[in-house]
């Protein structure tokens, strides 16, 4: 994998994908994700194309600002060059009322239609090599559901390890089903161990 330009084109290379700067015909492709009950199982509810919209507007600013944020992640080889988006992928500061804040966490989100073919994984590996290459971050945390299995198999896929210090997430009632969280963390020392 490499880092091309981070700064002033922000986008990292991997073998099959690019984590890239959005545009804008991503919008449309990222609204029908998070408007897909497969892919939001594991949030509080389906979003509109509104706010999805003005999700992936704050991620391709922070990206300008930063030169570094939640990725879109595009197929390098792909026939039609308008449809190569399948899902995002990066860091992010966490939010302030987290009770491990403040931090950088990693998170994901990729079309249904491309899970289960290492995508993900990839992707996440690529941006946690930046993290601790480029930004040199001492860790970053990653968290979910308890009830989401499927990311906490990636988190151990990609060396992050369980603190065991599960958290409520403070923007869900603490009896909603998706409330109680487990939190994942990985040090830099733990990265370069390999």
């Amino acid at each position: 994998m490499s880092f091309i330009e981070y700064r002033m084109k922000p986008y990292i290379e991997t073998e099959r994908l690019y984590l890239r700067q959005w545009q804008a015909s991503d919008f449309a492709i990222f609204a029908a994700m998070n408007a897909d009950p497969e892919v939001m199982k594991y949030f509080p509810k389906l979003l509109s194309a509104k706010v999805s919209d003005i999700i992936a507007s704050k991620c391709q600013q922070l990206i300008e600002d930063n030169g570094w944020g939640f990725w879109a992640i595009s197929l390098k080889d792909c026939s039609n060059k308008n449809d190569d988006f399948i899902g995002f992928v990066g860091l992010n500061q966490t939010h302030a009322d987290m009770s491990f804040a403040p931090c950088v966490e990693i998170a994901w989100r990729l079309r249904k239609d491309f899970w289960g073919q290492g995508y993900a994984t990839e992707a996440a590996r690529a941006s946690l090599d930046f993290a601790f290459s480029e930004l040199a971050l001492d860790e970053v945390v990653a968290f979910t559901a308890v009830i989401n299995k499927r990311s906490q198999l990636l988190m151990k896929r990609i060396r992050m390890t369980d603190t065991q210090n599960n958290f409520y997430h403070p923007a869900l009632e603490s009896n909603h089903l998706l409330a109680e969280h487990v939190l994942y963390k990985i040090t830099r020392q733990q990265w370069q161990a390999v």
